[in-house]
């Protein structure tokens, strides 16, 4: 049998949540330059509470944009090494008039704590700190070596963090990847995400005549590139929610039976999402249900569109140019690259005379999947009965958290991703909150799983 740290944590709970409001005081906002100093000051923040914790070898490290924060505690001779991954970064706050209370003035109501980066990510983030300060408390000792790496760009796609573990393999070299930064399906169901989706996405800049023309003495003589730009984008998709580029599902690793059979059991129903979105029907590709197309079938959306006039009223005008934004959601095992590529030359074979294309390109990832029936992952679910009272759900996310895949092939390790937020607590949206109910058993949870970890791993 393990410690019980249940009594700790309700005599510690009032220390604690002023604690982690101190920290969400601070309005580290990645995104935005004039809060540079905040992003700063919030580093040092993470590094004190490593420290205050019992890690070791606490410190800041510089990378090209924001700081990484790496703390360690490595005297459990001969046990296997978790690392944990993190971000003390937060989004912006705009609309700020729709904040009921200050984003960076935290304030409980309703057991739920209201501030930017309650619950993504630096909430999650203190359950660890503070569950091994418990642990180092109360025992003396750690049951597993521990490692650090909390970042302050993952709200900016984490441009620098690939190189930072590039160069820092050996820093930060581990048997187990942990990360708390996903949701659970509802309040009281817990869940282990063992999938994510990846990411890739372009902008096709379609481009006609050098400038405006006048749509009664050109038009009917030129092309018109919102005409070829809408003619390109409806070649990329038909009628059944199926991507029509060559390739495209080529390399797509299919759903198991045992897979599909578990996501039906989950969950959401589907007239129950079509109420909630307020759309007439849902839509997608043929031959899978919502939550299946949502977390393992990949997607070829059109995020943004525009070309011409956009003032009120009607300027009769050919328009010189034509631009769209798209962004595609992968699943195991698509490659980024090789789908832009797929694209461009779909693009290219699909673009009508008159016109020519030049392409901008943006954020990509690669998907990533740590196979559910590992025993890191079953201790994980162990962790979680104890401390819920029932068995976690296995679910992938239809979201990408692109440096999970970066860590798990640099550095060689299955992901075990534990959060405990919940769908609707307005992450990177005004009123994000984290319900203390869930800083309460997450405490409980990891605290249970390193114990559990340590019996598994030997």
């Amino acid at each position: 049998m393990h410690p019980d740290f249940k009594q700790h944590f309700a005599e510690n709970r009032d220390r604690h949540l002023e604690e982690l409001k101190e920290w969400l005081s601070i309005p580290s906002i990645s995104a935005l330059p004039e809060h540079n100093s905040d992003v700063a000051r919030a580093a040092e923040w993470t590094a004190e509470a490593l420290k205050k914790a019992g890690m070791e070898n606490a410190k800041i490290m510089p990378t090209e944009g924001h700081p990484v924060v790496y703390g360690d505690w490595l005297k459990a001779e001969g046990k296997p090494t978790v690392l944990i991954y993190g971000h003390y970064d937060v989004q912006p706050v705009d609309p700020v008039d729709l904040w009921e209370t200050p984003p960076f003035e935290p304030a409980i109501r309703d057991e739920k704590l209201y501030a930017r980066g309650a619950s993504d990510d630096k909430g999650q983030v203190f359950l660890h700190i503070k569950v091994l300060e418990a642990i180092l408390q109360k025992e003396g000792t750690l049951p597993l070596n521990f490692k650090f790496c909390i970042e302050g760009e993952e709200e900016i796609g984490s441009p620098n963090l690939d190189p930072f573990v590039e160069k820092h393999r050996d820093l930060l070299a581990a048997d187990v990847l942990v990360i708390s930064d996903t949701p659970m399906i509802e309040k009281g169901k817990p869940v282990i995400c063992y999938g994510l989706r990846g990411l890739c996405g372009l902008q096709i800049d379609v481009k006609g005549p050098k400038g405006d023309l006048h749509s009664g003495l050109y038009g009917g003589a030129v092309q018109n590139p919102i005409h070829a730009l809408v003619q390109i984008l409806d070649s990329m998709r038909n009628e059944q929610g199926q991507v029509t580029v060559d390739g495209f599902y080529d390399r797509v690793v299919p759903l198991t039976e045992k897979e599909r059979k578990e996501f039906a059991e989950i969950g959401p129903e589907e007239e129950k999402m079509r109420q909630e979105l307020n759309v007439p029907e849902l839509f997608g590709e043929e031959g899978y249900t919502a939550l299946e197309r949502t977390w393992a079938r990949p997607t070829l959306e059109i995020n943004g569109i525009y070309g011409g006039f956009q003032g009120e009223g009607i300027k009769t005008v050919i328009p010189s140019e034509a631009h769209a934004k798209i962004t595609c959601r992968l699943v195991p095992d698509q490659e980024p690259d090789e789908i832009i590529e797929l694209i461009k030359k779909h693009v290219k074979s699909h673009t009508p005379p008159g016109v020519t294309v030049e392409f901008q390109l943006f954020d990509k990832g690669r998907p990533f999947m740590t196979p559910p029936d590992h025993p890191a992952i079953q201790a994980a679910a162990r962790s979680y009965e104890q401390a819920y009272g029932v068995a976690p759900a296995y679910t992938r996310m239809g979201g990408s958290i692109p440096i999970v895949e970066t860590f798990g092939r640099l550095l060689n390790v299955p992901v075990v991703m534990m959060g405990f937020g919940l769908p609707d607590e307005n992450f990177h949206a005004p009123n994000e909150h984290f319900n203390l109910v869930n800083f309460d058993k997450g405490l409980l949870t990891l605290s249970h799983y390193w114990y559990e970890l340590e019996k598994t791993l030997k």
